[in-house]
């Protein structure tokens, strides 16, 4: 065979090897297509080509695993034992920016599946690498790097430890200083995700100068940037008060109420959730988030959108309105309680309506005047019938069972209270008919309007223990009546009447 022959045949290998990769990637990235690939064995296919001396079908054997092992976690894990991982860190370290990409990519794939997917990253000492990637000059290796560490982290403290020790902080800080976008959004995704397990984790984040950099780029054009900025503020500043404020010293109010009016419905969300972050720490962080207009634009922005986006918004004025007298009033100000009961009547997923009822009870537990402004708006029977639907969730029947006794204990708002006299239950009742106990003794026109209204009867049908709290409400009521009233409103009186009527004997 002449040597042009032999030639030949090599040329011949290497195109067959080209348009083996390039045909499984290209199958690999339809889903349809997985298990057949799987079940004909193209895991150990492809395990050699990723030593193979021709780069462009490393890169490609590289980037059909990452789509396969991004599919499922079987895939993933067949990676893991298939011993491919050691070769991808080597090459990581030695090949070009292609390769580097391409097997950021399969770390990636394999590590978001599960902690012990990423668990066996770290075993084989990817880390250190995928760090060492941050840095390299060509700014899609460092975000497929940064990717991938994000991927790691967001499982679990531990995994986002050895992250963090693996020195990445302060590179994942300067990926967000770089111009292109989609570094910056990939690099503040890593740090939400490091920072979201502990107040350490976070602590490392700000001590590495995040917090700054992350706070001037709230009104960057860019929404999906924007709402990865959110969200790692709102993953640092949940943990603790010191937090907080550090968060809040970068000036961020009043810029970040404008997120609340954005288009997309994420930034909405991520910054709903940034300021309900800062306000459940104190009664002090919540005034200044107040003072900036935020609880109008949060209250705004729960009335333009709907479901979930609404969620951290209705959970930020509860935490807002549990701090004080004067937090929960401000919520009432600003028109807060009607926006609760349209969320409580309108949303179709329990998760959201136990929000708001909880929300409600943080607003109405204060003072009578408190509660009066959620009872005038007839909220208490829809609060009563969450509760007693046997098809309520049992978080939902729980909340909205709480916020109930939160604001009956405090509403003196008879006309609002008169309904549910007929329809509560007993453990409910005892709170309205405590209500009438307190009222009733002080206000000669409610004992009139409670006698015609049909109040005094339905007293007079409840069967309380003997001695119970509620008996003594019920003595405390019949107490404000002359004794011939309460008589002629209890059950059997008519009867005995009649009785008397008939045994009567007139006097001829």
């Amino acid at each position: 065979m002449s040597q042009r022959q032999v030639l030949q045949v090599f040329e011949q290998y290497q195109r067959a090897r080209t348009q083996f990769v390039q045909t499984v990637a290209e199958l690999a990235a339809r889903p349809q297509n997985i298990e057949t690939l799987q079940n004909a064995g193209v895991m150990s296919l492809l395990r050699p080509l990723l030593l193979d001396v021709v780069p462009t079908i490393q890169q490609t054997a590289a980037l059909a695993l990452g789509r396969l092992a991004n599919y499922n976690d079987d895939l993933a894990e067949a990676v893991v034992k298939g011993d491919i991982l050691p070769q991808l860190v080597y090459s990581l370290a030695e090949q070009n920016r292609f390769y580097k990409k391409a097997a950021a990519f399969v770390l990636r794939a394999v590590g978001k599946h599960s902690p012990q997917l990423a668990q066996a990253i770290v075993d084989c000492g990817a880390l250190d690498t995928l760090v060492i990637c941050l840095e390299d000059f060509d700014p899609g290796v460092k975000e497929a790097a940064a990717w991938a560490l994000g991927y790691i982290a967001r499982h679990n403290s531990e995994l986002s430890q050895a992250v963090v020790d693996a020195g990445a902080v302060p590179l994942l800080v300067l990926c967000i200083l770089e111009p292109e976008i989609a570094l910056k959004r990939i690099a503040a995704s890593a740090l939400s995700d490091i920072s979201k397990h502990s107040p350490e984790l976070a602590q490392t984040v700000v001590d590495a100068g995040a917090i700054a950099h992350l706070a001037q780029m709230i009104l960057n054009p860019d929404a999906k940037l924007k709402r990865q900025v959110l969200s790692a503020l709102s993953q640092i500043a949940k943990h603790s008060v010191d937090l907080a404020e550090m968060v809040v010293e970068a000036e961020i109010f009043p810029v970040v109420l404008t997120c609340l009016k954005d288009s997309d419905e994420y930034v909405k969300k991520n910054a709903a959730t940034l300021i309900r972050e800062i306000a459940k720490h104190t009664p002090e962080l919540s005034q200044l988030i107040v003072n900036a207009g935020g609880i109008a634009a949060v209250i705004d922005c729960i009335g333009n959108c709907k479901g979930n986006v609404r969620l951290p918004g209705i959970m930020m004025l509860g935490y807002v309105a549990a701090h004080s007298e004067n937090l929960a009033m401000a919520v009432i100000i600003s028109k807060g309680v009607p926006q609760l009961s349209i969320c409580l009547s309108e949303e179709q997923e329990d998760h959201i309506k136990a929000a708001a009822a909880w929300a409600l009870g943080q607003i109405g537990r204060h003072t009578p005047e408190h509660a009066r402004a959620i009872a005038v708006i007839n909220v208490l029977p829809v609060l009563l019938s969450l509760y007693m639907e046997t098809e309520s969730s049992e978080d939902l029947q729980v909340k909205a069972k709480k916020a109930l006794k939160n604001i009956l204990q405090k509403c003196t708002y008879l006309p609002a209270l008169e309904p549910l006299l007929h329809d509560a239950p007993p453990n409910i009742l005892k709170y309205v008919i405590g209500q009438f106990s307190k009222v009733l003794p002080h206000d000669s026109k409610a004992r009139r309007l409670f006698v015609t209204s049909g109040g005094l009867k339905k007293v007079q049908e409840i069967k309380a223990e003997p001695g119970s709290l509620l008996q003594e409400y019920i003595n405390t009521i019949n107490n404000c009546y002359p004794e011939e009233i309460v008589r002629y409103y209890s059950p059997g009186y008519s009867e005995a009447l009649l009785e008397r009527v008939e045994n009567y004997q007139p006097v001829l």
